[in-house]
């Protein structure tokens, strides 16, 4: 669902430049308790939570290079907010995306730089915010268990992908370069991006899954299962004995982030060669409603990229000049998030704790 430019007027676009500037600076704020902790008694792990936001957005970055098909000349691929989200909190889960759009639009020609804010907005904002606000109050009236977060996993991203499109139908509505009407973008947006949420659904409740049984202590949207309860004994606070045994963490940070880094690798450097070379969800009905009459007139800021559409220039083999391009992103999502993610954590550390 990369907005080209030309699908939406500049004055929009700029408009929705500083609503996602805003965005981010309120998620970067949010980020440091995310990843640092509100308290040192409290802290989720920022020296491990770093990282691990960093594989997310490299991870989303990969799983976003492999389109599947929904319907006859159609594909969709992973958005990744809701999985964002859950992974590593909502406001994280923003800043993920949005170094994941930015690199995309940067080295790769992918969704247009003056509509970067547009992709931010609808790709990141709408998807975080509906999916976490729906998984958390899955969360809070289902049992408190692993299979719950799984299938609330399931459900918010599901649902996430067509309020994604609502939402760049609004946007269309008031800064659209056409004349289609808006009544016809909402149904065939909406239509198709309802089987896009599927898949997306899917990829999500099967990753947040994986985590879930190999560290679970890794989920923010998970922390409540794994942290003791509290009991007050003579005015302080002790952690209560668990029902049962806790199940041991069958692996190490260090082993997932390993593990984490080599399936994205593997997945943009190997397996995207084989997905649908079919337009995606927002392609598919710009073509056939016309959104994209005037988008044509645009040529991307970063065309001269050396590695435009994904492919490395100078690299005649497609299968080689593909995966090595997505080996590259992957690298370069991975570094750019993990420094931003861990300079977040420090400013939190470095920062007064409150009382």
């Amino acid at each position: 669902m990369h907005v080209p430019d030309g699908f939406i007027n500049a004055p929009v676009s700029a408009v929705a430049g500083v609503v996602a500037a805003g965005a981010v600076a309120v998620s970067l704020r949010g980020a440091r308790r995310e990843l640092g902790g509100t308290s040192r008694a409290e802290g989720h792990g920022g020296e491990r939570t770093a990282p691990l936001a960093g594989l997310v957005a490299a991870f989303v970055f990969a799983v976003q290079m492999l389109n599947f098909p929904v319907a006859a000349g159609t594909s969709g691929h992973l958005l990744g907010g809701a999985l964002a989200a859950i992974l590593v909190g909502p406001w994280t889960g923003v800043l993920c995306i949005s170094v994941v759009l930015l690199m995309q639009g940067v080295l790769f020609a992918d969704g247009g730089l003056t509509a970067l804010g547009v992709n931010i907005d609808v790709m990141g904002v709408v998807t975080v915010v509906v999916a976490y606000a729906l998984f958390r109050g899955l969360v809070l009236v289902l049992p408190r268990t692993r299979r719950s977060v799984t299938a609330a996993s399931f459900v918010a991203a599901l649902v996430s992908v067509p309020a994604a499109a609502v939402a760049f139908t609004l946007v269309y509505a008031v800064g659209g370069t056409t004349d289609v009407p808006v009544g016809k973008v909402l149904t065939a947006m909406v239509g198709v991006h309802v089987l896009i949420g599927i898949g997306e659904a899917v990829i999500t409740m099967l990753t947040v899954g994986a985590v879930l049984a190999v560290r679970p202590d890794l989920v923010y949207g998970a922390r409540g299962l794994t942290a003791p309860l509290k009991l007050r004994v003579d005015g302080e606070l002790v952690d209560a004995a668990p029902a049962a045994p806790a199940a041991p963490a069958q692996g190490s940070p260090e082993k997932l982030w390993i593990g984490g880094v080599v399936t994205a690798l593997v997945l943009a450097g190997f397996v995207s060669f084989y997905a649908s070379a079919s337009p995606d969800g927002l392609e598919k009905v710009a073509a056939d409603q016309g959104i994209d009459a005037k988008a044509e007139e645009y040529e991307h800021a970063t065309a001269d990229s050396p590695l435009a559409d994904y492919g490395v220039r100078g690299v005649d083999a497609e299968r080689l000049s593909g995966g090595l391009a997505g080996v590259i992103g992957v690298g370069t999502t991975l570094a750019v998030g993990t420094g931003v993610f861990l300079v977040v954590r420090r400013r939190r550390a470095a920062a007064p704790e409150s009382v």
